[in-house]
């Protein structure tokens, strides 16, 4: 009896203790959240960024620059590369080669033609590897030829650690002759970093980010070949996109080489976050990612605030006119001096910024200038930096142009000038 009753008491403080446990860790994490304290403290993946999606800032990283296969996270590039050179309604030919293609497979057969739009959509929403294959074929030519237009593009996006060979990320080498006529072999493979700019390149800068979008989000899909004559249904298989409020986006990948590879958007709050993962688990192990991209995006939401950089104050010292050393004016005994304007803000509008970051302006203009000078000169710029890395720049510009004084521009001043006086000593 005794036992039984201790046993009972034992119990009950034992459930008050985690009751009490769970109640202390949420006020913690509230407060945490609202405090901007939040850090992240654990990932699975053994390569990770979080990415401010608008100015490629990395807010945080583990190992973001290690040099990884990414599996079927690839299909982003393959993707939005065919949604810029291609036309949805293109007719694409199955190739025998496309249809070897192995798991995962749309089953597609040598010979049966399909619309680019439902390629596109079976490709990313069931990651279909023969899908990929045939996007590759149409818009490249072949799939080597596809694969230096992935390169070129992640160049172009500023990926400076990729190798795309395959437009589906099935594992793959090559060998690449250097400069000095030595061979050396590349896998196919990226960066976290890399990963995370080309997903922040497809929502946000691509003239085709809109149709990425649409087709990335969509739940389900049925098609069938040009002829009618096969049906198909796909599904998204992106729990990401129900597991957050904001979610936008994402592409999963696996391979042997690779493990459970994910990148994927969220935006909320007027704030953009990319995330990538690389190599975050194996079998059985597939539920890692999704555990990654809730500490990462919920580090970002709680850490970072979107910041206006453009309405940062400026010295005013920058906006002076700026005399032009032997510059032509009207008249011989007349100065000449530069206006200046601010170039308009390209790229970088708004930045998100930790809560304890602080913005620092330098404004840097030359005094004196020299004719001749061109319109839209640079003559100086304003730095916006953290901690002192310049993170924005916005170029200073003459707003008109100043020719050189020369030896007829004298001698018609100065006969101007002759005459102007024995006019008015005339009056």
């Amino acid at each position: 009896m005794w036992n039984k009753m201790m046993k009972r008491i034992f119990a009950c403080i034992l459930w008050i203790a985690v009751c009490l446990c769970t109640f202390f860790e949420s006020a913690a994490v509230c407060y945490a959240q609202e405090n901007g304290t939040t850090e992240v403290k654990k990932l699975y993946a053994r390569s990770a960024v979080l990415m401010d999606a608008d100015s490629g800032r990395v807010l945080f990283e583990k190992n973001g620059d290690d040099i990884l296969p990414m599996a079927s996270t690839t299909k982003i590039m393959t993707c939005i590369l065919a949604l810029e050179h291609g036309d949805l309604a293109d007719i694409v030919e199955v190739s025998e080669y496309a249809a070897s293609m192995p798991d995962v497979q749309l089953n597609i057969r040598m010979g049966e033609t399909y619309y680019l739009k439902d390629l596109l959509y079976s490709m990313m929403l069931e990651s279909h590897n023969d899908s990929a294959v045939a996007i590759a074929e149409h818009i490249g030519g072949s799939v080597e030829a596809f694969a230096e237009m992935m390169n070129q593009k992640a160049a172009e996006i500023g990926c400076k650690n990729t190798c795309f060979i395959t437009p589906n990320g099935l594992d793959a080498q090559v060998s690449i002759q250097n400069a000095e006529g030595k061979n050396t072999t590349h896998i196919h493979s990226t960066t976290a970093k890399d990963l995370a700019s080309i997903m922040s390149y497809c929502i946000k800068k691509s003239p085709r980010k809109d149709v990425f979008l649409e087709i990335t989000r969509t739940p389900s899909y049925s098609f069938s070949d040009i002829k009618n004559t096969r049906s198909f249904s796909c599904n998204n298989h992106n729990a990401f996109l129900q597991m957050m409020e904001g979610a936008l986006t994402g592409k999963t990948g696996f391979t042997g080489k690779a493990g459970y590879c994910y990148v994927g958007a969220l935006e909320r709050d007027g704030k953009t976050f990319v995330a990538a993962l690389l190599a975050c688990g194996w079998p059985n192990h597939k539920t890692y990612k999704w555990s990654d991209m809730r500490e990462l995006m919920d580090y970002g939401l709680s850490n970072y605030h979107k910041a206006d950089l453009s309405a940062e104050p400026l010295d005013d010292a920058w906006c002076a006119k700026i005399p032009v050393v032997n510059a032509k004016t009207d008249h011989l005994f007349e100065d000449a001096a530069a206006e200046v304007c601010l170039e308009d803000a390209k790229e970088v509008h708004s930045l998100l910024l930790k809560n304890d970051e602080k913005i620092s302006v330098t404004c840097t203009v030359k005094k004196v200038l020299e004719a001749p000078i061109e319109e839209n000169t640079v003559v100086g710029s304003v730095l916006y930096s953290i901690d002192g890395d310049v993170i924005w720049e916005r170029k200073i510009r003459t707003k008109e142009s100043f020719e050189e004084k020369n030896y007829i521009w004298y001698l018609k001043r100065i006969c101007d000038t002759y005459l102007d006086i024995n006019l008015k000593n005339s009056l």
